[in-house]
């Protein structure tokens, strides 16, 4: 029997990260997800990337490290959530946790042995995060072959962005064929400890959209 490929998949907690899960896992691979404590704002997203972990029968590490030690966000810090829609780049933009999470999860994967790292991130719905587009990973990924044993020797690292061009609808379409349960993720920035969403900030606005738009009944559970 031929050992299935590891993949390292960054999990949120999220509906874009289940849906990457479930993506990989109906590839083959042998998934290894990696969920960040980096201290946002509630751990129910944690919670949810356990459930999703374990739904989608995946290896699951959670690594802490302290981003509210910087600061600097309105998910690691004592700045308020916007509940409405704001131009340029909003604060609840974490400063570099792209760069930051890819790494660790470029670690992990030279550990396991591993060219396949997978992230959930959107350049459609993307909120107008940076570390979201497309010559952002680019540029990662050719620094990840640069800056590795694996990739000096001769090995092969890509970063995988299945969802990068597709709508919320499109993603939820896709994860829905999948059979992703979308009622154990998480996506609101200012979840209750019961991971109930507030229903008002931009998580939680396009993913009412996504719904809306793909004609699915939305499972999240609000305020």
């Amino acid at each position: 029997m031929t050992e299935s490929k590891k993949a390292v998949v960054l999990v949120s907690g999220g509906l874009d990260s289940a849906t990457v899960l479930a993506m990989v896992k109906s590839r083959g691979f042998d998934c290894y997800a990696l969920a960040i404590d980096y201290g946002q704002r509630h751990r129910s997203e944690l919670d949810a990337a356990a459930r999703v972990a374990e739904a989608n029968r995946a290896h699951l590490k959670v690594l802490s490290l302290d981003l509210r030690a910087i600061g600097g966000s309105a998910l690691t810090d004592d700045i308020d959530v916007p509940e409405e829609e704001t131009p340029g780049i909003p604060v609840t933009y974490v400063p570099a946790r792209n760069t930051i999470l890819l790494s660790l999860a470029l670690a992990w994967a030279e550990v396991l042995g591993s060219d396949d790292i997978f992230i959930g991130v959107n350049a459609v719905d993307y909120s107008g995060y940076p570390d979201c587009r497309p010559e952002y990973i680019k540029a990662y990924q050719q620094m990840a072959r640069l800056a590795t044993q694996s990739g000096v020797e001769g090995g092969n690292v890509t970063i995988h962005t299945p969802l990068i061009d597709m709508t919320k609808a499109e993603i939820i379409k896709q994860g829905n064929k999948l059979g992703v349960d979308y009622s154990l993720t998480v996506s609101c920035y200012q979840a209750d400890s019961e991971g109930h969403a507030c229903g008002v900030c931009d998580s939680c606005r396009i993913r009412k959209e996504g719904f809306r738009a793909a004609a699915t009944p939305d499972p999240t559970c609000y305020v």
